[in-house]
Protein backbone atom coordinates (compact mmCIF):
# COMPACT_ATOMS: atom_id res chain seq x y z
CA UNK A 1 0.00 0.00 0.00
CA UNK A 2 1.23 3.76 0.00
CA UNK A 3 0.46 6.03 2.87
CA UNK A 4 0.68 9.99 1.65
CA UNK A 5 1.09 12.58 4.36
CA UNK A 6 0.72 16.06 4.14
CA UNK A 7 4.09 17.96 2.87
CA UNK A 8 4.85 20.70 5.55
CA UNK A 9 4.95 24.33 4.42
CA UNK A 10 7.78 25.27 5.88
CA UNK A 11 11.01 22.71 6.17
CA UNK A 12 11.21 20.30 8.97
CA UNK A 13 14.42 20.61 11.12
CA UNK A 14 16.52 17.18 10.99
CA UNK A 15 15.88 14.23 13.37
CA UNK A 16 18.30 13.58 15.94
CA UNK A 17 20.59 11.05 14.52
CA UNK A 18 20.32 7.53 15.72
CA UNK A 19 22.66 5.28 17.69
CA UNK A 20 25.01 3.55 14.01
CA UNK A 21 22.60 0.51 13.83
CA UNK A 22 25.42 -2.24 12.60
CA UNK A 23 24.53 -3.88 8.99
CA UNK A 24 25.95 -4.83 5.67
CA UNK A 25 24.34 -5.12 2.18
CA UNK A 26 26.59 -7.77 0.93
CA UNK A 27 26.27 -10.52 3.69
CA UNK A 28 22.02 -9.62 4.36
CA UNK A 29 21.93 -10.39 0.70
CA UNK A 30 24.10 -13.54 0.56
CA UNK A 31 22.16 -14.96 3.52
CA UNK A 32 18.80 -14.27 2.04
CA UNK A 33 20.44 -16.01 -1.47
CA UNK A 34 21.51 -19.07 0.39
CA UNK A 35 18.05 -19.38 2.13
CA UNK A 36 15.91 -18.77 -1.25
CA UNK A 37 17.94 -21.51 -2.77
CA UNK A 38 19.02 -18.96 -5.51
CA UNK A 39 22.55 -19.18 -7.68
CA UNK A 40 24.44 -15.79 -6.60
CA UNK A 41 27.34 -16.80 -9.48
CA UNK A 42 25.58 -16.79 -12.47
CA UNK A 43 19.01 -1.11 -12.88
CA UNK A 44 8.13 11.79 -8.96
CA UNK A 45 5.48 10.68 -6.44
CA UNK A 46 2.44 12.46 -7.05
CA UNK A 47 -1.46 11.91 -8.03
CA UNK A 48 -4.59 12.20 -5.99
CA UNK A 49 -6.69 9.21 -3.93
CA UNK A 50 -8.38 6.58 -5.18
CA UNK A 51 -12.02 6.26 -5.27
CA UNK A 52 -14.22 3.95 -3.19
CA UNK A 53 -13.52 1.37 -5.14
CA UNK A 54 -9.79 0.95 -4.95
CA UNK A 55 -7.79 -2.08 -3.53
CA UNK A 56 -6.17 -2.73 -0.34
CA UNK A 57 -2.86 -1.42 -1.79
CA UNK A 58 -4.56 2.37 -2.22
CA UNK A 59 -3.45 5.29 -0.95
CA UNK A 60 -4.55 5.65 2.85
CA UNK A 61 -3.82 9.25 3.93
CA UNK A 62 -2.07 9.28 7.25
CA UNK A 63 -1.97 12.18 9.97
CA UNK A 64 1.66 12.72 11.62
CA UNK A 65 -0.12 10.96 14.74
CA UNK A 66 -0.74 8.10 13.51
CA UNK A 67 3.06 6.80 13.11
CA UNK A 68 2.80 5.34 9.23
CA UNK A 69 2.35 1.92 9.69
CA UNK A 70 1.37 0.16 6.53
CA UNK A 71 -2.24 -1.50 6.81
CA UNK A 72 -2.39 -5.09 6.09
CA UNK A 73 -3.34 -6.48 2.14
CA UNK A 74 -1.53 -6.02 -0.92
CA UNK A 75 -2.31 -3.99 -4.19
CA UNK A 76 -3.56 -5.63 -6.91
CA UNK A 77 -1.07 -5.09 -10.44
CA UNK A 78 -1.38 -5.78 -14.42
CA UNK A 79 1.43 -7.16 -15.42
CA UNK A 80 2.08 -8.02 -19.20
CA UNK A 81 -1.38 -8.51 -20.37
CA UNK A 82 -3.14 -9.55 -18.09
CA UNK A 83 -4.67 -7.92 -14.96
CA UNK A 84 -3.35 -10.57 -12.62
CA UNK A 85 0.20 -10.42 -13.47
CA UNK A 86 1.11 -9.48 -10.04
CA UNK A 87 -0.29 -12.59 -9.02
CA UNK A 88 0.52 -15.56 -11.55
CA UNK A 89 3.56 -14.20 -12.74
CA UNK A 90 3.64 -12.29 -15.87
CA UNK A 91 5.66 -12.12 -18.76
CA UNK A 92 6.78 -8.48 -20.29
CA UNK A 93 5.02 -6.17 -22.38
CA UNK A 94 2.21 -3.16 -22.23
CA UNK A 95 0.20 -3.80 -18.98
CA UNK A 96 -3.48 -3.58 -19.51
CA UNK A 97 -5.07 -0.06 -19.56
CA UNK A 98 -1.77 1.52 -20.73
CA UNK A 99 -1.43 3.37 -23.45
CA UNK A 100 2.33 3.39 -23.12
CA UNK A 101 5.27 1.85 -21.96
CA UNK A 102 6.78 2.99 -18.83
CA UNK A 103 10.07 2.61 -20.41
CA UNK A 104 9.85 3.86 -23.78
CA UNK A 105 13.74 4.01 -24.13
CA UNK A 106 13.95 0.03 -23.16
CA UNK A 107 15.17 -1.10 -19.16
CA UNK A 108 18.76 -2.50 -18.96
CA UNK A 109 18.28 -5.08 -15.53
CA UNK A 110 20.92 -6.73 -13.94
CA UNK A 111 19.66 -10.08 -13.33
CA UNK A 112 22.18 -11.52 -10.66
CA UNK A 113 20.79 -15.08 -9.54
CA UNK A 114 21.48 -15.83 -13.15
CA UNK A 115 24.62 -13.95 -13.98
CA UNK A 116 24.10 -11.93 -16.78
CA UNK A 117 22.70 -8.66 -18.07
CA UNK A 118 19.42 -8.19 -19.91
CA UNK A 119 18.24 -5.25 -22.43
CA UNK A 120 14.67 -4.73 -23.11
CA UNK A 121 13.00 -2.81 -25.07
CA UNK A 122 10.07 -0.94 -24.81
CA UNK A 123 7.57 -3.64 -25.78
CA UNK A 124 9.74 -6.18 -23.20
CA UNK A 125 11.72 -8.08 -25.41
CA UNK A 126 15.04 -9.16 -24.76
CA UNK A 127 17.27 -7.18 -27.05
CA UNK A 128 21.09 -7.81 -25.46
CA UNK A 129 22.36 -9.76 -23.32
CA UNK A 130 25.93 -10.44 -21.63
CA UNK A 131 27.89 -12.68 -21.23
CA UNK A 132 28.03 -14.43 -23.93
CA UNK A 133 30.47 -17.33 -25.25
CA UNK A 134 34.14 -15.03 -24.73
CA UNK A 135 32.76 -12.27 -23.14
CA UNK A 136 34.47 -12.74 -19.48
CA UNK A 137 38.88 -13.17 -19.05
CA UNK A 138 39.49 -16.87 -18.52
CA UNK A 139 38.18 -18.41 -14.69
CA UNK A 140 36.40 -15.50 -14.24
CA UNK A 141 32.54 -15.70 -13.63
CA UNK A 142 29.31 -12.72 -13.34
CA UNK A 143 27.28 -11.77 -10.89
CA UNK A 144 26.80 -8.55 -11.35
CA UNK A 145 24.43 -7.13 -8.97
CA UNK A 146 24.31 -2.99 -10.81
CA UNK A 147 24.84 -2.01 -14.02
CA UNK A 148 24.14 1.43 -15.55
CA UNK A 149 24.90 2.46 -19.48
CA UNK A 150 27.44 5.07 -20.40
CA UNK A 151 26.90 8.45 -20.98
CA UNK A 152 28.27 7.78 -24.40
CA UNK A 153 25.90 4.66 -25.17
CA UNK A 154 29.42 2.69 -26.35
CA UNK A 155 29.49 0.55 -23.06
CA UNK A 156 27.66 -0.19 -19.55
CA UNK A 157 29.83 -0.53 -16.47
CA UNK A 158 28.82 -3.14 -14.02
CA UNK A 159 29.42 -3.85 -9.96
CA UNK A 160 30.13 -7.29 -8.87
CA UNK A 161 29.94 -7.48 -4.96
CA UNK A 162 30.92 -11.18 -4.98
CA UNK A 163 34.04 -10.97 -6.99
CA UNK A 164 35.24 -7.51 -5.63
CA UNK A 165 35.47 -5.99 -8.95
CA UNK A 166 34.13 -3.08 -11.23
CA UNK A 167 33.67 -4.32 -15.05
CA UNK A 168 33.01 -2.29 -18.06
CA UNK A 169 31.43 -4.04 -21.11
CA UNK A 170 31.55 -3.20 -24.55
CA UNK A 171 28.36 -3.10 -25.64
CA UNK A 172 29.27 -3.99 -29.42
CA UNK A 173 31.46 -7.25 -28.82
CA UNK A 174 30.11 -7.66 -25.83
CA UNK A 175 33.18 -8.12 -24.31
CA UNK A 176 34.58 -6.95 -20.81
CA UNK A 177 37.50 -5.05 -21.58
CA UNK A 178 38.24 -3.03 -18.51
CA UNK A 179 37.93 -4.19 -14.75
CA UNK A 180 39.52 -2.34 -11.52
CA UNK A 181 39.85 -4.06 -8.36
CA UNK A 182 41.42 -7.98 -7.59
CA UNK A 183 38.67 -10.44 -8.55
CA UNK A 184 37.90 -12.80 -5.78
CA UNK A 185 40.02 -10.48 -3.28
CA UNK A 186 38.38 -7.87 -0.67
CA UNK A 187 40.82 -5.09 0.27
CA UNK A 188 41.38 -1.65 1.00
CA UNK A 189 45.01 -1.05 -0.22
CA UNK A 190 45.94 0.63 -3.76
CA UNK A 191 43.64 -1.17 -7.03
CA UNK A 192 41.18 -3.29 -4.03
CA UNK A 193 37.65 -2.97 -3.08
CA UNK A 194 35.81 -4.65 -0.94
CA UNK A 195 31.63 -4.74 -1.34
CA UNK A 196 32.32 -2.07 -4.65
CA UNK A 197 28.34 -1.35 -4.66
CA UNK A 198 26.31 1.37 -7.30
CA UNK A 199 29.66 1.87 -9.68
CA UNK A 200 28.16 4.72 -11.98
CA UNK A 201 30.00 5.76 -15.58
CA UNK A 202 30.42 9.37 -15.93
CA UNK A 203 30.73 11.23 -18.48
CA UNK A 204 34.22 12.50 -18.59
CA UNK A 205 35.39 8.35 -18.46
CA UNK A 206 35.70 8.06 -14.73
CA UNK A 207 33.33 6.06 -12.57
CA UNK A 208 32.18 6.68 -9.16
CA UNK A 209 31.41 3.57 -6.91
CA UNK A 210 30.34 3.67 -3.28
CA UNK A 211 32.82 0.82 -1.61
CA UNK A 212 30.70 -0.46 1.05
CA UNK A 213 32.76 -2.24 3.59
CA UNK A 214 35.67 0.57 3.25
CA UNK A 215 33.47 3.34 4.20
CA UNK A 216 34.40 5.43 1.38
CA UNK A 217 33.26 6.55 -2.25
CA UNK A 218 35.59 6.89 -5.04
CA UNK A 219 36.04 8.43 -8.33
CA UNK A 220 38.01 6.15 -10.32
CA UNK A 221 39.81 7.20 -13.83
CA UNK A 222 40.45 4.98 -16.75
CA UNK A 223 44.07 4.99 -16.30
CA UNK A 224 42.79 2.98 -12.68
CA UNK A 225 43.88 6.04 -10.57
CA UNK A 226 41.61 7.37 -8.03
CA UNK A 227 40.64 10.67 -9.19
CA UNK A 228 38.83 11.71 -5.76
CA UNK A 229 37.47 9.98 -2.94
CA UNK A 230 34.51 10.79 -0.50
CA UNK A 231 35.07 9.45 3.23
CA UNK A 232 38.05 8.07 5.51
CA UNK A 233 38.71 4.55 4.21
CA UNK A 234 38.22 2.35 7.32
CA UNK A 235 36.61 4.74 9.42
CA UNK A 236 32.70 3.50 8.97
CA UNK A 237 31.30 6.52 11.30
CA UNK A 238 27.52 8.72 9.53
CA UNK A 239 29.34 12.25 9.71
CA UNK A 240 29.53 13.53 6.22
CA UNK A 241 31.71 14.89 4.48
CA UNK A 242 34.16 13.55 6.54
CA UNK A 243 33.34 10.02 6.94
CA UNK A 244 30.52 7.47 6.17
CA UNK A 245 28.88 4.43 7.64
CA UNK A 246 28.57 1.56 5.40
CA UNK A 247 27.57 3.41 2.01
CA UNK A 248 25.58 1.33 -0.44
CA UNK A 249 24.54 3.91 -2.90
CA UNK A 250 26.82 7.16 -4.57
CA UNK A 251 23.53 8.61 -7.37
CA UNK A 252 25.62 11.05 -9.77
CA UNK A 253 23.50 14.39 -9.48
CA UNK A 254 22.94 16.76 -12.64
CA UNK A 255 24.62 19.57 -11.00
CA UNK A 256 27.69 17.23 -10.49
CA UNK A 257 26.64 16.35 -6.57
CA UNK A 258 26.29 12.85 -5.42
CA UNK A 259 23.37 11.32 -3.37
CA UNK A 260 24.84 8.98 -0.85
CA UNK A 261 22.91 6.27 0.95
CA UNK A 262 24.35 5.24 4.32
CA UNK A 263 23.30 1.82 5.55
CA UNK A 264 24.95 2.82 9.22
CA UNK A 265 22.17 5.27 10.89
CA UNK A 266 19.91 4.28 7.84
CA UNK A 267 20.45 8.25 6.25
CA UNK A 268 20.96 10.10 2.80
CA UNK A 269 22.88 12.36 2.27
CA UNK A 270 23.08 14.47 -0.19
CA UNK A 271 27.05 16.28 -1.44
CA UNK A 272 27.32 19.31 -3.61
CA UNK A 273 29.91 19.01 -6.92
CA UNK A 274 32.13 20.80 -4.31
CA UNK A 275 31.96 18.16 -1.51
CA UNK A 276 29.78 20.37 1.22
CA UNK A 277 26.59 19.05 2.19
CA UNK A 278 23.20 19.95 1.09
CA UNK A 279 21.59 17.81 3.37
CA UNK A 280 21.74 15.16 5.45
CA UNK A 281 18.50 13.22 6.61
CA UNK A 282 17.13 10.26 8.26
CA UNK A 283 15.22 8.17 6.53
CA UNK A 284 12.65 5.87 7.88
CA UNK A 285 13.44 2.26 7.00
CA UNK A 286 15.33 -0.51 8.28
CA UNK A 287 18.14 -1.02 5.82
CA UNK A 288 18.27 1.80 3.29
CA UNK A 289 19.35 1.16 -0.33
CA UNK A 290 19.70 3.51 -3.29
CA UNK A 291 18.55 6.53 -2.81
CA UNK A 292 17.18 8.75 -5.76
CA UNK A 293 15.91 11.62 -6.39
CA UNK A 294 12.56 12.46 -8.28
CA UNK A 295 11.56 14.99 -10.39
CA UNK A 296 11.32 17.68 -7.71
CA UNK A 297 14.50 17.10 -5.78
CA UNK A 298 12.25 14.59 -3.21
CA UNK A 299 14.27 11.81 -1.60
CA UNK A 300 12.99 7.71 -3.21
CA UNK A 301 14.64 5.24 -1.32
CA UNK A 302 13.87 1.26 -1.08
CA UNK A 303 14.27 -0.62 2.20
CA UNK A 304 16.06 -3.89 1.78
CA UNK A 305 14.23 -6.18 4.14
CA UNK A 306 12.39 -9.34 3.79
CA UNK A 307 8.74 -6.62 4.35
CA UNK A 308 10.18 -4.08 2.02
CA UNK A 309 9.18 -1.31 1.15
CA UNK A 310 9.88 2.32 -0.78
CA UNK A 311 9.34 5.66 0.95
CA UNK A 312 9.70 9.16 -0.58
CA UNK A 313 10.86 11.88 1.86
CA UNK A 314 11.13 15.60 1.62
CA UNK A 315 14.81 17.12 1.39
CA UNK A 316 14.09 18.34 5.14
CA UNK A 317 13.41 13.77 6.30
CA UNK A 318 9.57 14.24 6.10
CA UNK A 319 7.77 11.47 5.11
CA UNK A 320 5.71 12.25 2.16
CA UNK A 321 4.34 8.71 0.96
CA UNK A 322 5.20 4.60 1.53
CA UNK A 323 4.27 1.94 -0.50
CA UNK A 324 4.91 -1.55 1.65
CA UNK A 325 2.04 -4.32 1.15
CA UNK A 326 2.77 -6.38 4.15
CA UNK A 327 1.00 -9.54 2.18
CA UNK A 328 -0.54 -10.21 -1.16
CA UNK A 329 1.13 -10.27 -4.37
CA UNK A 330 2.06 -6.12 -3.92
CA UNK A 331 4.15 -7.24 -0.88
CA UNK A 332 7.74 -6.52 -1.44
CA UNK A 333 11.19 -8.92 -0.58
CA UNK A 334 13.99 -7.14 -0.40
CA UNK A 335 13.47 -4.82 -3.05
CA UNK A 336 17.14 -2.76 -3.54
CA UNK A 337 16.42 0.26 -6.31
CA UNK A 338 13.58 2.39 -6.91
CA UNK A 339 13.78 4.83 -9.36
CA UNK A 340 11.23 7.36 -10.34
CA UNK A 341 10.61 7.32 -13.80
CA UNK A 342 10.46 10.80 -16.23
CA UNK A 343 6.78 12.63 -17.28
CA UNK A 344 3.88 13.50 -15.29
CA UNK A 345 2.05 10.07 -14.11
CA UNK A 346 4.71 9.80 -10.96
CA UNK A 347 5.51 6.23 -11.83
CA UNK A 348 8.57 4.29 -10.03
CA UNK A 349 10.09 1.28 -11.16
CA UNK A 350 10.94 -1.35 -8.54
CA UNK A 351 14.10 -4.57 -8.42
CA UNK A 352 12.07 -7.07 -5.78
CA UNK A 353 14.76 -8.67 -5.69
CA UNK A 354 13.44 -11.68 -3.62
CA UNK A 355 10.38 -12.27 -5.57
CA UNK A 356 12.53 -12.38 -8.31
CA UNK A 357 10.32 -9.63 -10.58
CA UNK A 358 10.74 -5.63 -11.85
CA UNK A 359 7.97 -4.21 -11.25
CA UNK A 360 6.52 -0.34 -11.75
CA UNK A 361 4.26 1.30 -8.67
CA UNK A 362 1.83 3.89 -9.08
CA UNK A 363 2.21 5.74 -5.84
CA UNK A 364 -0.97 7.81 -6.19
CA UNK A 365 -3.28 4.22 -6.61
CA UNK A 366 -1.04 1.79 -4.68
CA UNK A 367 -1.18 -0.41 -8.10
CA UNK A 368 1.47 -2.07 -9.26
CA UNK A 369 0.85 -1.21 -13.16
CA UNK A 370 3.85 -3.17 -14.95
CA UNK A 371 6.20 -6.19 -14.46
CA UNK A 372 8.70 -8.48 -15.87
CA UNK A 373 9.43 -11.52 -14.43
CA UNK A 374 7.04 -14.27 -12.67
CA UNK A 375 6.54 -13.60 -8.98
CA UNK A 376 8.27 -15.94 -6.69
CA UNK A 377 9.25 -17.86 -9.52
CA UNK A 378 12.97 -17.58 -10.54
CA UNK A 379 14.12 -19.04 -13.95
CA UNK A 380 16.04 -18.39 -16.96
CA UNK A 381 13.85 -18.86 -19.44
CA UNK A 382 12.25 -16.10 -21.89
CA UNK A 383 10.01 -13.60 -19.42
CA UNK A 384 12.04 -15.13 -16.04
CA UNK A 385 14.46 -13.70 -13.83
CA UNK A 386 16.27 -15.00 -10.70
CA UNK A 387 17.33 -12.07 -7.73
CA UNK A 388 17.30 -9.13 -10.20
CA UNK A 389 19.50 -6.82 -8.09
CA UNK A 390 19.76 -3.22 -10.32
CA UNK A 391 17.84 -1.57 -12.96
CA UNK A 392 18.53 1.38 -15.66
CA UNK A 393 15.28 2.81 -17.51
CA UNK A 394 17.60 3.74 -20.94
CA UNK A 395 16.79 7.14 -22.92
CA UNK A 396 15.15 6.69 -26.04
CA UNK A 397 17.11 6.08 -28.95
CA UNK A 398 19.56 3.61 -26.97
CA UNK A 399 21.21 1.18 -29.57
CA UNK A 400 22.31 -2.30 -28.81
Amino acid sequence: MVERLPVPLVATTQPARPRPAPGRRTLTRLAALVAAGAVALAACGGGSSPGAGSPSGAVTPVGPATGGAPQAGGSTAAGGSTAAGAASGTAPGTPAGAATSPFPGGLLIADRGNGRILALDAAGTVIWRFPVAGSLPPGQRFSADDAFISPDGKSIVANDEFHQVIDRIDIASRKLVWQYGHYGQAGSGRGSLHTPDDAYPLANGDIVVADIRNCRILEIGPDKSIVRQWGRTGVCTDHAPTTFGNPNGDTPLPDGGLLITEITGSRVVRLSAEGTVVFDIHVPVAYPSDAQLDANGRVVVADFSSHGQVVAVTPAGKLLWRYGPRSGPGRLDHPSLATPLPGPGGLVSINDDFRHRMIVIDPASGRIVWQYGHTDRPGRAAGYLNTPDGHQPLPTGTRF
